[in-house]
């Protein structure tokens, strides 16, 4: 299998920043592919992690964030997306989506996921990436990473460890219904 480059970030708690080895503990962990920060309040991992799968990079990356002692919070990007991030996710225009989300240009776009009755509703991305797919205006891919992230943050608020197997098992049949579509 090909190993690639996958790029996410993880948002962690439970280390200060005020440790003079603060970074280290995370390099010194496995996280030597992750710029380490700390953002408003949440220790912030960005990841760019080579693996055979995104799965298997989640799952490794969330590994080495725990081993440095940290508390796995989420992984990013945010699972939760307006019509302006759908837009930059997917290469369409704002105005496309605004079309697809009214129905005017396809039917059956996702229906928001929160926020529903303001004005400024939010989607699962890995809904509407699944959606895209079928429409063909994003990758398999891209729609599979969708779909590993919103697995992930699951797996983490269920308290599942390890991560690795349990995130490949529900890839794989992920992936299955992909390609049965």
């Amino acid at each position: 299998m090909m190993v690639k480059t996958y790029e996410f970030s993880i948002v962690a708690s439970g280390l200060s920043s005020a440790v003079e080895d603060f970074a280290d503990q995370f390099f010194d962990a496995g996280c030597d592919d992750a710029a380490v920060a700390f953002q408003k309040g949440h220790i912030v991992l960005d990841f760019a992690r080579e693996a055979e799968s995104i799965g298997d990079a989640i799952a490794s990356a969330v590994a080495a964030v725990e081993a440095a002692g940290a508390k796995v919070e989420r992984i990013e990007p945010d699972p939760l997306v307006n019509l302006s991030d759908i837009a930059a996710r997917c290469g369409l225009t704002r105005a496309a989506l605004t079309q697809y989300a009214k129905g005017q240009r396809s039917r059956d776009f996702p229906a928001p996921s929160v926020r529903v009755t303001s004005d400024s509703p939010l989607w699962d991305w890995a809904t509407v990436a699944r959606w895209l797919y079928a429409q063909r205006k994003l990758s398999r891919e891209a729609a599979v990473e969708a779909e590993a992230v919103r697995l992930a943050n699951t797996a983490l608020a269920a308290g599942d460890r390890p991560l690795a197997a349990p995130l490949a098992q529900r890839l794989r049949a992920y992936e299955q219904t992909l390609e049965a579509a």
